[in-house]
């Protein structure tokens, strides 16, 4: 077990990306110097973390040196991830059937993301399509965790949780279609939310789609830079039917209504750190003055095989489309084994596929309703501790790994098909010190009730940090 960071005493300090951009404003030290901390950070880490898809720092370092930026991050050093569009980045999906071929464009979501004032130094890994909830490959070596480099960093954003944890860069692009923000941040001792279906510039593959899953967003090390991305966003772009979020900066003086889910869907009871730290953010709730009641889940076991008909079909448009889908250039043969196994298990199932879209509408309704009685639901963002690299391995044959991340994502996806906000707090820890995510679930429209709850967890409970952890093997 070894932690890894690169926090040290330059410009960049433990600043998070406010901070930055107001010592950036300030005259403190320049956008140029910011870039060249972040990447002189990055070269001291990611030849343990592995979180580098592709590197952009020249023509970051001349973007920096320029100093043309405008945001609440203006000039802020940052990672998109390498499923999205940038303009001269190859979109690689972390897969090697995908051609090297650089993006003639940038995609929607990019433009919103720039118009924050960011610098983009690199692009950060993915698993293959964004299709496992480890970071993991066949062919090169596996992006871990800083926390623990022997465990995973979580996915599908993990080269951003991991490079943003381990204080190379203070807030990275990450984007979630069943957990994909959620689940590093839990694993990397992160803030992640999920932001409401529209909030943000959905994927462009994903618009026409019967159920589109995928938000953008970030990671972050503070609740505040979440919630300046979510403003500086609406600044850009006001979204039709759903109210503005506005600038939250710190906790409402609401008491809420919290249910609490501690059963997973699966029915496999959680481990024991996790449910001793779920009851412990119960707790600190009530100590709080929210009022906490235990309740049924509001999904039923049927939506396991709802939504995995539903994920496979992705990894089968791959499969069988993926020139149209992934571009000119897309080599088949070179598909990793897990996209190889949901293609061809949603082969067998294909006749299930309009029933099961069917089925995932009804489980939107029902989970909804909870919010009728409920402000908002508390569960652990995942349902065991961390696992290390290799459990979750696309190697692993297919219906073992299958197995896995069932018992493993049980309850980040019901977000997804619902379009509701939901965002991991890293306000648990294991036995051995490894971060525990506790997830918070909200109606359409309501994430400034989830960044105000955030915002006085953080204050109650302070994160713990990775550079207050021993250092070295362990």
């Amino acid at each position: 077990m070894k932690h890894v960071h690169a926090f040290t005493d330059d410009v960049l300090g433990e600043r998070d990306a406010v901070g930055v951009a107001r010592g950036i404003a300030a005259g403190e030290f320049t956008a140029a110097e910011a870039t060249a901390a972040a990447l002189a950070r990055i070269d001291a880490v990611n030849g343990q973390l592995a979180a580098i898809a592709v590197d952009d720092r020249e023509r970051a370092r001349a973007r920096a040196g320029a100093n043309g930026f405008s945001g609440a991050f203006a000039g802020v050093p940052t990672l998109i991830k390498n499923n999205t569009d940038y303009a001269g980045l190859p979109t690689r999906q972390g897969s090697a059937a995908v051609a090297d071929r650089p993006a003639a464009a940038h995609e929607p979501f990019t433009g919103e993301f720039l118009g924050t004032g960011v610098n983009v130094v690199a692009a950060s890994t993915l698993p293959p399509f964004g299709l496992n909830a480890s970071t993991e490959f066949v062919d090169r070596e596996p992006t871990r965790n800083p926390w623990n480099t022997d465990v995973s960093a979580g996915a599908s954003s993990g080269g951003s949780a991991a490079l943003v944890a381990a204080g190379a860069v203070p807030i990275a692009h990450a984007n979630d279609g069943g957990g994909s923000i959620r689940i590093p941040a839990a694993a990397c001792g992160l803030v992640g939310l999920k932001p409401t279906r529209g909030r943000t510039a959905g994927l462009p593959a994903s618009a026409n789609a019967p159920i589109d899953l995928v938000s953008n967003g970030v990671v972050s090390r503070s609740v505040r830079d979440t919630a300046y991305f979510l403003a500086d966003l609406e600044r850009q772009r006001r979204v039709a039917g759903l109210d503005p979020v506005g600038l939250v900066q710190g906790p409402g003086a609401r008491r809420l209504r919290v249910a609490l889910i501690a059963d997973s869907v699966t029915g496999q009871p959680l481990d024991t750190d996790t449910h001793r730290e779920l009851m412990a953010a119960a707790d600190l709730l009530e100590e709080l003055g929210h009022r906490v009641e235990q309740v049924p889940l509001p999904v039923d076991r049927a939506y396991i095989d709802h939504f995995t008909d539903y994920w496979a079909l992705l990894a089968f448009s791959f499969d069988r489309f993926g020139g149209k889908v992934a571009g000119p250039g897309f080599d088949r043969t070179k598909l990793d084994p897990l996209t190889r196994g949901l293609s061809r298990h949603f082969a067998r199932r294909f006749y299930r596929l309009p029933s099961s879209i069917i089925g995932l509408k009804r489980s939107t309704a029902k989970f909804r309703r909870a919010f009728a009685d409920y402000d908002v639901i508390v569960s652990p963002t995942l349902a065991h501790a961390t696992p290390e690299i290799g459990y979750l391995d696309p190697a692993v044959p297919f219906g073992e790994v299958f197995d896995r991340l069932i018992r493993y994502v049980a309850f980040t996806p019901a977000n997804n098909t619902s379009g509701t906000p939901a965002i991991s707090v890293p306000i648990g820890r294991s036995a051995d010190g490894m971060p525990i995510g506790i997830h918070f679930s909200a109606d359409l429209g309501e994430e400034r009730k989830l960044l105000e709850l955030a915002y006085e967890l953080e204050a109650a409970r302070p994160f713990y940090r990775i550079q207050d952890a021993s250092s070295g093997d362990a």
